[in-house]
C-alpha cells in the first residue's frame, strides 16, 4: 500500500466529518476520472446522487411531460409507474436512431433559441443571493421548509423572495424565506396576491397613532420593517417594545417578512440587554392582541421584559399570571 493511499484511507475512515454526502461523492468522481474533474463534472456527480432532485423530475414527468405525451398527444402509454411509446415494436433500429437524433436536434434548437432562461424555474432565487446570506436564511429556518416543515435532508431548500424583486422586494433577510422546491413551485403557480399592493402597504401609517409618530430619538434599534423603543411605563428596567413600522393592529395580521424582522430585532435587543446588564437572568416576551387581552394601543407591539432573580416572590408560571390566580399550578 502506498503512503498516499494510507493517508486518504485514514481521512475517509476516521477524519471525514459529514453534514451531507458531498465529500465522499466528490472524491468518488475525482478517483474515477484519473484524480481530476471539472466543477461541472463534480456537480453532475452530486446531482446523480440527489434523491430530492430525482423526486422533483418525477413530478415533472407525471404532471407535465408525461401527461402531455400520453393524454394530450397519444404518443405514449402509461401503466402504473411505467411509460412506453405506442407500437414501439414496429420501429426498425435505424428508425429509432433517427428519432433519437431528431429529439436531440429539437433540444439543441430550443436551447439555442431560448438560452439559459429555460432553467430559471430551478434557480435558487430571482437573481444572485450570496452564499453567506443563503446560509443565514436556512439557519434561521433550522434547515426546514418554512411552509411545510420538511427537512433539507429530505428535499432541497431554496431561498425565496417573499415579495418578489420585480414588485420592489429587497434582499433584506426579513424578505427571504426557506422553501422546499415543491412549496416554492406551488407558491409561484397558485399565489394570486397582488404583491405591488403588498409592497405599497408597508408604507401604511395612521395620523395620531402613537407608534406611527414615534420620535426618532426614542428609537434604540431598527431594521427595514420594525424598530425598538424602551417602554414608557416599564415593568422592569430595560423593558423594550418591538414595533412594526407599518400600521397594523394585530400581530396575527403581520406579513411573514415583518414577523422575520420582529424576531430578528427581538434577538438583537435580548443580546444587547444581556451584554449590558449582568443582573438579567431571564425574559418574558408577550403580545396583547385585542381589547379582552388587554391591548390598549392598537398598533401591534411585542413586549420584551427582562427578569432578574428575586424580582418577584414566585416567578413560576410566568405569563400565566395575565389572569390572576392562574399563574401558579
Amino acid at each position: 500500500m502506498t503512503k498516499r493511499f494510507e493517508e486518504l484511507s485514514d481521512f475517509i475512515r476516521n477524519q471525514m466529518r459529514m453534514a451531507h454526502i458531498y465529500q465522499p461523492a466528490m472524491l468518488v468522481e475525482l478517483l474515477q476520472n484519473g484524480g481530476k474533474a471539472s466543477v461541472t463534472e463534480i456537480a453532475q456527480a452530486l446531482l446523480s446522487r440527489d434523491v430530492s432532485q430525482i423526486e422533483y423530475y418525477e413530478q415533472i414527468t407525471k404532471n407535465m411531460v408525461g401527461r402531455v405525451l400520453t393524454k394530450n398527444r397519444g404518443i405514449t402509454n402509461k401503466d402504473r409507474n411505467t411509460y412506453s411509446i405506442k407500437e414501439y415494436e414496429e420501429l426498425e433500429s435505424e428508425e429509432v436512431e433517427l428519432l433519437i437524433n431528431l429529439c436531440i436536434g429539437k433540444i439543441d434548437e430550443y436551447v439555442e433559441d431560448r438560452g439559459d432562461f429555460i432553467w430559471s424555474h430551478r434557480k435558487k432565487s430571482s437573481g444572485y443571493i450570496s452564499g453567506t446570506l443563503r446560509y443565514e436564511v436556512l439557519k434561521r429556518a433550522k434547515f426546514r421548509c418554512e411552509l411545510c416543515g420538511i427537512s433539507a435532508e429530505e428535499k432541497a431548500l431554496e431561498v425565496d423572495h417573499i415579495v418578489p424583486r420585480n414588485s420592489r422586494g429587497t434582499d433584506d433577510p426579513s424578505n427571504l424565506q426557506a422553501l422546499c422546491y415543491s412549496c416554492n413551485a406551488m407558491k409561484r403557480d397558485r399565489d394570486d396576491t397582488d404583491f405591488r399592493q403588498v409592497a405599497q402597504s408597508y408604507d401604511d401609517r395612521e395620523d395620531g397613532c402613537l407608534f406611527c409618530e414615534i420620535p426618532r430619538d426614542r428609537i434604540i434599534g431598527e431594521n427595514e420593517l420594525c424598530y425598538a423603543i424602551r417602554d414608557n411605563f416599564p415593568v422592569t428596567e430595560h423593558h423594550t417594545l418591538i414595533i412594526p413600522k407599518r400600521h397594523v393592529s394585530d400581530f396575527f395580521d403581520l406579513y411573514q417578512p415583518e414577523r422575520n424582522a420582529v424576531h430578528s430585532l427581538l434577538d438583537q435587543q435580548r443580546t444587547l440587554i444581556l451584554e449590558n446588564d449582568e443582573t438579567v437572568t431571564g425574559f418574558n416576551t408577550g403580545i396583547n392582541s385585542g381589547i379582552d387581552a388587554g391591548q390598549s394601543i392598537f398598533h401591534c407591539h411585542i413586549h420584551l421584559i427582562p427578569r432578574r432573580k428575586g424580582d418577584t416572590g414566585n416567578p413560576r408560571g410566568g405569563v400565566r399570571g395575565v389572569i390572576p390566580g392562574k399563574q401558579s399550578y
